[in-house]
């Protein structure tokens, strides 16, 4: 089943003035280095040198809290202890950007993408969303991916023992981002002004002893979001949302949840809009059929063209996507894949013949050129070819076609072997094996049947 996608991104790593490198990839998925067991990095201050550099312009989230304890709270998670939420796995209720670099699913995604080969500037790019810090600081990747490797859950029964180390998606790392690039082309599109000012989208912020406070537009808007999700939006440089029903709304009205009150819960204004800083958000979509109006914008569906001769029967399965212009499910904008297939069967349900197209990128060739459009985006209709042949003498009646998708690729079986050959314990690699069949499993979106007595 032949398919040409011309829709493609390209995905180039502009460096900006000076040492800021705005890189891309909101993924769970990230780079290769050359060792085969990660080392943990060193835990002596003097040797930890680097994490004091990154901090004194990324201010770790700790320190925030003494003002902002109610979104540390709820950036850490600690408003809504559910036992999804505890273990960092599939959520339907929110998506923690505090745990973007301590999360076990991140973590096994970049060991297996690492044994791919990627260059240090592939890796760069894959960490920038995940650790914005890189975008400032490229020359320590290779701290930060060690870090990340080095990271082992708590046994049960025990705590993990607390260790210094440099933080993913922290307070800072959204704070200290002053606009985004006019270039569609390069993701991610933020741009970190590493001064001291805090940004935000009041003008009129208190003046404190800690840090200046400064306003930029592009936190009310969706761009602002769309920097790291850029799959999510048809114009990651607009700050507005296209079509009629969502026009004035932004990425922020759906996933921050509003409510009135003060930004610091110490002091200020009690009657101004905040934001929560618990992202709200889907990743199952069974929690689509709870509401109406997000099935007729959000959800695909799938209609059949079908054409039927003696020993085959031939069509085109159309994918339609609603007016919301937003991907689905999950944030990642890289890693998920679509699988489109078809089956004819006859009268008693029997199948005659079956076939499927995969779209989506392997391991091996993430951030190896043009990032491709999902096949599932709002506001378009994709058309997959498909020809299935069935014996002679069969009787086929219906045809059925499914349309499916995965949270990340499953890594074939030696690039498998590879990455469990650098995990030193037993239960590492268990853990790691669950992870991924996990996560790599196919959920059903949607589907449809069509009669094959009408067809021409």
């Amino acid at each position: 089943m032949p398919f040409v996608d011309t829709s493609k991104r390209h995905h180039g790593f502009r460096g900006v003035p000076g040492w800021i490198s705005p890189a891309l990839l909101a993924v769970v998925a990230l780079g290769a280095l050359p060792w085969a067991h990660a080392q943990a990095p060193p835990d002596a201050p003097e040797q930890q040198a680097w994490i004091g550099e990154i901090e004194e312009v990324f201010i770790p989230s700790d320190q925030c809290k003494q003002c902002h304890d109610r979104h540390y709270e709820e950036w850490k998670g600690m408003r809504e202890q559910t036992p999804d939420l505890k273990t960092f796995g599939r959520v339907d209720g929110a998506l923690l950007h505090g745990t973007a670099l301590t999360s076990p699913v991140f973590k096994t995604v970049l060991g297996v993408w690492l044994q791919t080969g990627p260059t240090a500037d592939e890796q760069r790019r894959c960490l920038a969303c995940h650790a914005p810090a890189v975008t400032v600081f490229p020359q320590h990747t290779d701290n930060i991916i060690a870090q990340v490797l080095s990271e082992r859950p708590a046994r049960r029964g025990k705590k993990a023992a607390k260790k210094y180390r440099v933080e993913g998606i922290g307070c800072s790392s959204c704070h200290l981002i002053d606009s985004v690039m006019d270039n569609p082309a390069d993701y991610p599109t933020f741009h970190i002004n590493p001064q001291k000012a805090m940004f935000g989208p009041y003008a009129d912020a208190e003046d404190n002893l800690v840090h200046p406070s400064k306003q930029a537009d592009v936190y009310r808007g969706a761009q602002f979001c769309a920097s790291c999700h850029f799959s999510k939006v048809k114009d990651v440089t607009r700050a507005g949302l296209s079509g009629q029903i969502l026009q004035g709304t932004i990425c922020q009205d759906c996933h921050m949840e509003r409510s009135t009150g003060s930004s610091t819960s110490k002091r200020g204004s009690l009657t101004r809009p905040i934001g929560r800083h618990w992202f709200q958000g889907i990743v199952i979509p069974g929690i689509m059929l709870s509401n109406r109006n997000l099935q007729a914008e959000w959800f695909s569906r799938v209609d059949i063209d079908v054409r039927r001769s003696e020993q085959r029967v031939d069509g085109t399965v159309l994918v339609r996507n609603g007016s919301l212009p937003h991907m689905f499910p999950g944030g990642d904008p890289t890693l998920k894949q679509f699988f489109v297939m078809v089956t004819v069967k006859d009268a008693d349900g029997r199948v005659l013949g079956s076939g499927e197209e995969r779209f989506g990128l392997p391991f091996e060739k993430i951030l190896r050129g043009p990032i491709p459009n999902p096949l599932v985006t709002g506001g378009t209709t994709r058309k997959v070819p498909f020809s299935i042949r069935i014996n002679a003498g069969t009787a086929p009646s219906f045809v059925e076609a499914t349309l499916s998708y995965a949270l990340i690729p499953e890594p074939g079986r030696a690039l498998l072997e590879k990455y469990l050959a650098t995990l030193e314990h037993e239960r590492d690699k268990e853990r790691a094996k669950s992870i991924l069949v996990d996560y790599a499993s196919k959920r059903l979106l949607t589907f449809r049947t069509k009669s094959l007595s009408s067809a021409p």
